[in-house]
């Protein structure tokens, strides 16, 4: 039977592959306690990983979008609000498994790209992991749900402050830098936060959809089910991984209620918004 010291050193690492840790995850009757915490924690790199590289991907993209839909020009306005809508529209998990058999369809050598001066080759094995593949399609539909928080964030800009802006002769990139943008970021805040929470929830379907682990490699409910599997006790494992979320969840209200006084501090302390932990059960 193995100690808590020897689960952690053997398991911490264990998600980034078999070189991290013992080759082989516990079986049977020598699981313990200890092998689930440190495993299933371990897991939650690929949740955090997936989670951070999506939302800075995709937080200029959803930008773009909504200003694009916000835009009077029909060239702008029609693409950013189909895209908003097909990923808005279609259920995560479908987009997990149409993306990973897209992926495969791709040419295995990579698709050449004709610059007329040279010509790139760009690897699409990549693509077929869900490292990089999961990764695009949380980051693509992350950005759909956010661009719809940004425009609506937009619409709702006070016509005084945009009229100030002209008064004092700011235009075109300037008035977005610092009258637009800010404000935009300021009324959508909230929202924004919930589905940063909500996509960190989703990290749990890129393992569980068509995107293969490879070397036992997973995240957190990946580890759960495994354990499961090989106890036939959903008490334990399940449990641990709601708590490891739990926490990563506070963690972010607190990291976005620091940015939220940020954008209202020139605000009387009175008249700032609040974030508060409300649980979402649907979006």
């Amino acid at each position: 039977m193995r100690t808590c010291a020897e689960s952690f050193q053997g398991y911490i690492l264990r998600s980034l592959g078999r070189d991290y840790g013992e080759r082989l995850l516990p079986r049977g009757l020598d699981i313990t306690y200890c092998d689930q915490l440190f495993l299933i924690g371990s897991g939650m790199i690929w949740n955090i990983y997936f989670a951070f590289m999506a939302v800075v991907l995709a937080f200029s993209l959803a930008t773009l979008l909504a200003l694009g839909k916000f835009s009077n020009n029909l060239f702008l306005r029609k693409p950013a609000s189909w895209f908003i809508f097909l990923f808005r529209g279609s259920p995560l998990f479908i987009q997990f498994f149409f993306f990973y058999s897209l992926f495969v369809l791709l040419p295995r050598q990579g698709i050449e790209i004709n610059l007329l001066f040279t010509t790139i080759t760009a690897d699409t094995g990549a693509l077929r992991t869900a490292t990089v593949g999961g990764l695009v399609v949380l980051t693509l539909n992350t950005a759909a749900y956010t661009a719809e928080l940004f425009y609506g964030a937009l619409r709702s800009i006070p016509k005084g402050d945009l009229e100030a802006a002209d008064a004092y002769g700011l235009s075109g990139f300037t008035k977005f830098r610092r009258i637009v943008w800010p404000t935009m970021m300021r009324l959508a805040w909230p929202s924004y936060t919930n589905e940063v929470i909500f996509l960190f929830h989703s990290t749990t379907l890129v393992f569980l959809s068509a995107f293969p682990a490879r070397q036992q490699s997973g995240e957190a409910l990946y580890y759960a089910r495994y354990f499961v599997d090989q106890t036939f006790n959903p008490f334990v494992s399940f449990p641990i991984v709601a708590g490891y979320f739990i926490v990563a969840t506070l963690l972010i209200i607190w990291l976005f209620s620091w940015g939220n006084r940020y954008l209202n501090r020139h605000l009387p302390q009175a008249m700032r918004p609040r974030i508060r932990f409300k649980p979402q059960y649907l979006r």
